[in-house]
């Protein structure tokens, strides 16, 4: 009975400090600047610098393949806080960004569409807020090859 009634406890006390569901808010986002309809979109939603660009291994990951299409994208609702988004315009369709020498050979964006310089941008530079009101972002695709 103890056991049961400190479960009870522990699970309130873990609910009491959950983001209410009601408060996420809707997020979508464009790619701009597709040089072609092939392959598909490779989107990686991340909350954490640990995770970003790759979100791979985030807990909390929305990672999503879309068909190519410079229609907005809805990637559904995220609850309040800090995100940054990282894309891929695999063309081939092999599911991975192909380099050659560590250049990308297909496009890249990011959320906050910042300056790209040798490798990806930091979360801080792509980072955006999630608070109260539906987010929308258009990312321009860049290609380097």
């Amino acid at each position: 009975m103890i056991g049961r009634v400190l479960f009870a406890a522990v699970a309130l006390i873990g609910l009491a400090g959950a983001a209410p569901v009601d408060l996420a808010q809707p997020i979508s986002m464009t790619a701009e600047g597709l040089r072609s309809a092939k392959g598909r979109i490779l989107i990686c939603v991340a909350r954490s610098a640990d995770y970003f660009p790759d979100c791979s291994k985030d807990p909390d990951k929305r990672h999503l393949i879309v068909a190519t299409t410079g229609n907005a994208i809805p990637l559904g609702n995220l609850v309040p806080g800090d995100y940054a988004i990282a894309i891929i315009h695999d063309e081939n369709g092999n599911g991975k960004l192909d380099t050659f020498a560590g250049i990308p050979r297909e496009g890249v964006g990011f959320s906050r569409n910042p300056v790209l310089r040798f490798g990806a941008p930091s979360f801080r530079s792509a980072e955006f807020v999630v608070s109260g009101a539906p987010v929308r972002q258009a990312i321009r695709l860049k290609y380097f090859l």
